[in-house]
């Protein structure tokens, strides 16, 4: 097996297990704060009443709903997740959603009959392939020809201070671990827009365009309430999660303090900024 294809059935399963609960038990939180996102994303894909969109990586399914919405009646969306527990809560909110259905299957590999989405979105669900060109390319194949891309990604983490503050924090109490080197797939492999134009293109699509998101991530509650919240979301989430308690308790601490300084009334403000990303497929 590549190189490549580990790191990608290493992102499923992580994604299929551990990362997919952690994840589900935030979602709510994590999509209240990600509303801005959201909102600049839907008007940049500018959804029409009867299209058909594959919504990649489309977790609770919050943004299918959306989308649902958007095509109506007379369209069709369809959500696809590698994460069985995630596509349970999906299923759930869209229950009784004639024109939504959900794909427990690998954006990758999967296969469709035909080239049928009008629009091919993902809000954060994009960034995990071992091999983004090959993953592309392959949802390409899906697309009409006239049919366009619309994407979220993170810039890279140094632009986001939502994790590289207690990221750095919590560096000071846990043991040193394997970083992620290059475009390494993981929640910042999109940062580099270059990258990014040079994947899409080589996969088929138009050059891509990209906007500059900054906004503010907000986490409820002050101390190490605040700390949890912070913890519980991007890749502070994985590290600590095998994490002795004692390392755990040191790393929350860690974390209050550092974040400490950005509390507005009850909650903590911190910044963070994204690459919205616009293509055709031809």
């Amino acid at each position: 097996m590549s190189k490549a294809a580990e790191l990608h059935q290493a992102q499923i399963a992580n994604w299929d297990g551990p990362m997919g609960e952690v994840w589900a038990a935030s979602e709510a939180r994590t999509d209240k704060g990600l509303i801005p996102v959201s909102n600049a994303l839907f008007r940049l894909a500018d959804v029409e009443p009867g299209e058909v969109v594959l919504d990649v990586g489309c977790g609770g399914g919050a943004t299918t709903a959306q989308l649902a919405m958007d095509v109506g009646s007379t369209g069709r969306v369809v959500g696809l997740d590698v994460s069985k527990t995630l596509l349970a809560l999906a299923e759930k909110r869209l229950d009784g959603t004639a024109q939504a259905e959900f794909l427990h299957a690998d954006a990758a590999t999967v296969a469709f009959p035909k080239p049928m989405f009008d629009l091919l979105f993902s809000r954060f669900g994009v960034m995990f392939f071992g091999d983004p060109v090959a993953a592309f390319t392959n949802l390409h194949r899906g697309m009409k020809p006239e049919g366009r891309l619309a994407f979220a990604c993170w810039r890279a983490a140094a632009d986001n201070l939502w994790v590289n503050l207690p990221l750095r924090a919590a560096m000071t109490v846990v043991p040193p671990f394997p970083r992620a080197t290059g475009y390494e797939p993981g929640p910042f492999a999109f940062g580099d827009d270059a990258y990014v134009a040079r994947t899409l293109t080589a996969a088929g699509f138009t050059a891509p365009k990209f906007q500059q998101l900054d906004f503010t991530m907000n986490f409820a509650g002050l101390g190490l309430d605040a700390a949890r919240a912070v913890c519980g979301v991007g890749p502070l989430a994985r590290i600590l999660r095998d994490q002795p308690d004692e390392i755990k308790t040191q790393a929350l601490a860690a974390v209050a303090e550092a974040i400490a300084p950005y509390a507005v009334g009850d909650q903590i403000q911190l910044p963070a900024s994204v690459w919205l990303v616009t293509a055709r497929a031809s």
